[in-house]
């Protein structure tokens, strides 16, 4: 009791600086706009990564279907002690989950596993659904699509939305939707700026959600990020994620070491320049660390 007290306690100190910014999404959510992910942590480095997570300040937490570690990511957030109503939680459904019927199942699966009422926002995690053609894929999409709604108007999810979906995606679901996507969580980072998905996810409100800001790695030697973050005391880390920042895009570095945890967050005390943000945005070359999904049906 007394190590969840010193939690809860750095915790509530932590919130009082109200360093934290929050996006407002399109139904009104607010969303912090750095969280932890939570990819390859399982078994007891989830509940180690969460205890020092949430004495950071972190509230923000991503997860998914795919990742296994929804059970002791639920477990180890309400071992902290702090109330549930204080964390933002993610969660994804994967693509074996695609169609009415099992992604109905499948959100209400998640829930039972997280041993939350509701989450925070549930996402589909990628939009290859499994079909042979373009026409079955985009009909188990919107299936999926109408399941999550209906889990939104139960209040069993506080807002939903998509990852990895393109433009193409995007436009053959949103003429179908009850409830605009609040957020398309995709890679991205300076060599993969999504620079026309980002300004076709401003003019529909869609929040976008970066993941692999580091471009899993290799930005955090490139030169050009190096000499640019020694110019702002920071970081490469820092300086990648502050990218995001400075776009109005949320970012969920993963990481389960307390001090590279506590690198990432303190990003907040700085700004990079317009000139250096034209810099960055130079060394787009649409190169994915991760999976591509423009050709996917």
């Amino acid at each position: 009791v007394g190590s969840e007290m010193c939690i809860t306690d750095r915790y509530q100190r932590r919130v009082r600086v109200g360093t934290m910014k929050k996006v407002v999404l399109n139904n009104g959510v607010e969303m912090p706009i750095i969280g932890l992910g939570t990819y390859k942590l399982t078994g007891s480095s989830v509940l180690a990564a969460i205890k020092n997570s949430v004495s950071l300040g972190y509230t923000h937490f991503d997860t998914a279907h795919f990742y296994e570690n929804e059970r002791e990511l639920g477990e180890a957030l309400k071992a902290t002690g702090v109330p549930r109503k204080d964390f933002f939680v993610t969660t994804k459904l994967w693509n074996s989950d695609h169609g009415y019927e099992k992604a109905k199942k499948a959100s209400h699966d998640c829930l039972k596993r997280l041993g939350m009422d509701y989450v925070d926002l549930l996402l589909i995690h990628h939009p290859d659904a499994g079909g042979r053609t373009k026409e079955e894929n985009n009909r188990l999409r919107l299936e999926t699509w109408r399941a999550m709604e209906e889990f939104l108007e139960q209040g069993k999810a506080k807002a939903i939305g998509v990852s990895n979906y393109t433009i193409n995606h995007l436009e053959a679901l949103l003429p179908h939707c009850k409830h605009i996507p609040a957020v398309n969580q995709v890679e991205l980072h300076p060599l993969l700026t999504q620079t026309d998905l980002h300004d076709y996810c401003k003019k529909h409100n869609i929040q976008l959600e970066a993941y692999s800001s580091l471009g899993k790695g290799k930005l955090v030697s490139n030169k050009v990020v190096t000499e640019m973050a020694s110019k702002y005391n920071k970081s490469p880390s820092q300086l990648l994620l502050r990218y995001g920042i400075e776009r109005d895009i949320v970012v969920i570095p993963k990481s389960s070491n307390a001090d590279r945890m506590k690198e990432n967050i303190s990003i907040f005390d700085f700004q990079i320049s317009n000139a250096d943000m034209t810099t960055l945005n130079s060394l787009n070359s649409n190169w994915h660390c991760t999976w591509d999904p423009t050709d996917t049906l």
